[in-house]
């Protein structure tokens, strides 16, 4: 990280949360367990969830903790059809486990009620499309009494989960959203104690049911869902780079965030002097890392246009330190590699084109938009000079 800073007069730090939140259960790093996030990137064709392997034939029902949009992307995965998922840019060896899978019910639970749950319409709107699938219906006692006086955004969403999707008497699977549920403890079964067979919740209240944000508290009366497989969906961190307090910049651990001015701006460990003098490092942070894991892709959007935005002010008002240092961009980083004996394998935009024309190529032969490499050895060969 120290060797990369002088050679460039900005740095964006926009790396994302790349940790999932765990629930806190005894057992829940035992195999039928899986991160949701780790579970999309598995089928999504990211290299570091190549190897998960999920083993989705241990029984017919999964629960999914938590409410938002991966949540429901999980369910909607789990019980699309194959000749659907096959049609998309999924991988291949994510469609044959799937092909595989026993799954046929899927529980989406949250630990409030529908008026703070975090999907979106679009989300649901799909699930509730599916083709042979049904969705159980939510109690009526769970909507405000008068859904038409409420705000629109939340008006639109109450009136789809009311209403469903009609009956489909032939269909082999099903959903539902378990509403003022929290997870306590993992049933393993007596025979096999690697076997998942169920997840215990405790019943939950709202302070206020029909307020978006109202406190939760727990009850003492607890409820147990026959599961064979679980995916823990909330909420994700960020971590810290190696190297971070070496260039001046901090991070929190507890908020999973880098500190910065409110616009991007990374606010150095020594701010000593003058603060508008000390924040002309040349260091800037967006997205998860600067604001936390919250909000869809519109606000993390916005987000990342302030950051931009305080970064040509800060252009504007003339050299920053750094590229007072003579900095010389990638050719520095690679010169300083050469000296400490470091290897690097840079893999350009020309190369990225080549990634992507044969990743295109192999889905075409397979009737799909792409088939993804898995792995980053296969990318760098596909880079490769193989005349």
């Amino acid at each position: 990280m120290t060797f990369l800073v002088p050679q460039y007069d900005a740095i964006v730090f926009a790396y994302g949360a790349s940790k999932d939140s765990k629930i806190g259960l005894e057992g829940e790093d035992k195999p039928h367990v899986y991160s949701a996030r780790a579970f999309v990137g598995w089928y999504n064709g990211l290299p570091e969830y190549r190897d998960l392997n999920p083993d989705l034939s241990a029984g017919d029902t999964a629960v999914v903790v938590g409410q938002g949009n991966v949540a429901l992307d999980v369910a909607r995965t789990l019980l699309s059809k194959i000749d659907t998922l096959r049609k998309t840019d999924m991988t291949e060896y994510a469609i044959q486990a799937l092909k595989q899978s026993t799954i046929k019910h899927v529980h989406i639970v949250g630990r409030r009620g529908p008026m703070q749950a975090a999907f979106t319409i679009k989300e649901v709107r799909e699930l509730l499309h599916l083709e042979d699938v049904n969705f159980k219906p939510i109690p009526d006692k769970l909507f405000p009494a008068d859904i038409a006086k409420l705000p629109r955004p939340k008006k639109r969403m109450m009136q789809l989960l009311k209403t469903g999707s009609p009956p489909r008497p032939n269909a082999t699977k099903s959903w539902s959203l378990d509403f003022l549920l929290s997870p306590t403890s993992l049933e393993w079964s007596p025979s096999a104690p690697e076997k998942l067979q169920g997840v215990v919740f405790a019943r939950t209240c709202l302070e206020d049911p029909f307020s978006p944000q109202s406190k939760v508290h727990s009850t003492s009366e607890s409820v147990t869902i026959p599961a064979s497989t679980l995916l823990r969906s909330i909420g994700y961190k960020a971590d810290a780079i190696p190297g971070m307090p070496e260039i001046g910049a901090i991070f929190d651990s507890g908020k999973g965030m880098i500190q910065h001015d409110g616009y991007g701006r990374i606010i150095p460990v020594d701010t000593q002097g003058d603060l508008e003098e000390n924040l002309q490092t040349g260091l800037y942070c967006a997205g998860w890392v600067k604001r936390g894991p919250t909000g869809v892709i519109a606000s993390t959007m916005n987000d990342a246009f302030e950051t931009a935005e305080a970064f040509v002010q800060d252009w504007r008002k003339g050299p920053k330190k750094r590229a007072r240092h003579g900095g010389k961009g990638w050719e520095g980083v690679k010169h300083y590699a050469e000296v400490k004996g470091y290897k690097l394998r840079p893999v350009h935009w020309q190369g990225w084109k080549m990634i992507d024309a044969e990743e295109r190529n192999e889905g075409l032969q397979k009737g799909k938009p792409r088939e993804k490499k898995g792995t980053v050895q296969e990318m760098l060969y596909a880079v490769q000079d193989r005349r």
